[in-house]
């Protein structure tokens, strides 16, 4: 018996031969399509190819991107890559915590549609739109709401809020927090990014206060007619507390010659990239030169690496 087990290992290895390589190829891919051996420290990683646009994204967030293309993002990164003559195809990855490493410090995808300009976690384009927060309310309901103090804001009784934002810091300088109905920062995987629009059409909150591509997109989309006002700043707001951003694209750190290319085409084609913002309702308003506000406000110094 003991003699038979000393072969046993040596059996299993050469039945492990015989699979036919078809079996491996028949294996089930699992919904981001990611091989999880890929990009870990000392093992081998994908190393891009010339003729090919892979991109960063996510596979169930319009009105951003979603395993069918059918986001705005999707439909600029399609519009990129057939400026550039290179196949497109897309990672997808929850952006939660770890986003970017587990995407593209692990080389899985080499592209960010979206991110916030100068975002020191990555190497960014200029930015290529500026959008904002915005007050979304039902037509039917009467109100006027177009700036922090208009008085119909006051009388909302129910005001959908994403915890922790920006939009939070002005409420509760209104004395409105009493009013606000609070919704998760970081967005939970089993509710649609629509939750605070579906919510609005429901009449569970009287106005909802939401990043812009989420409200214009979705309002866009509601049986009910909605109302969609971009948000002012809020005066007196630290940096990071406003509420219009700059957008642009991200790359990984030391990508310059990527980063590049890419600028090219944004530079190129910022009418259609402008339209295509449009077609999904996307509010945008003119880039602000942020850094040469900064260097206003402090001097005409600007340190080296900034």
């Amino acid at each position: 018996m003991i003699a038979k087990l000393k072969y046993f290992p040596l059996f299993l290895m050469m039945f492990s031969l015989a699979i036919p390589a078809s079996a491996e190829e028949t294996r089930p891919v699992n919904e981001f399509n990611v091989e999880m051996d890929i990009g870990r420290g000392g093992e081998p990683r994908r190393v891009p190819k010339d003729n090919e646009f892979k991109v960063c994204a996510e596979a169930d967030n319009l009105p951003f991107s979603n395993l069918q293309r059918e986001g705005f993002e999707n439909r600029i990164a399609a519009l990129i890559a057939e400026d550039l003559g290179k196949e497109l195809s897309f990672q997808f990855w929850h952006h939660m915590l770890g986003y970017y490493r587990n995407t593209l410090n692990a080389f899985r995808c080499d592209v960010i549609i979206g991110t916030v300009a100068y975002n020191d976690m990555l190497m960014t384009t200029k930015p290529y739109y500026r959008s904002t927060y915005a007050f979304v309310y039902r037509k039917d309901s009467g109100y006027n709401i177009t700036d922090w103090d208009s008085p119909d804001l006051r009388k909302a009784k129910a005001i959908g809020v994403v915890d922790k934002t920006p939009v939070a810091s002005a409420l509760n300088d209104k004395d409105l927090m009493e009013n606000a109905k609070p919704y998760r920062i970081f967005r939970d995987l089993t509710m649609p990014p629509s939750l605070l629009i579906d919510d609005l059409v429901k009449g569970e909150i009287d106005v909802a206060i939401v990043w812009g591509p989420i409200a214009g997109y979705y309002a866009k989309q509601s049986s009910v007619p909605l109302v969609v006002v971009p948000t002012p700043e809020y005066e007196g707001m630290p940096d990071q507390a406003k509420l219009q951003f700059n957008i642009a694209m991200g790359v990984r750190k030391r990508d310059k010659e990527r980063q590049a290319m890419i600028q090219e085409v944004l530079d190129r084609r910022q009418a259609d990239i402008l339209k295509i913002l449009d077609e999904y309702g996307i509010p945008h308003v003119p880039v602000v030169d942020e850094r040469a506000e900064k260097a206003k406000k402090r001097g005409a110094v600007i340190p080296k690496n900034e």
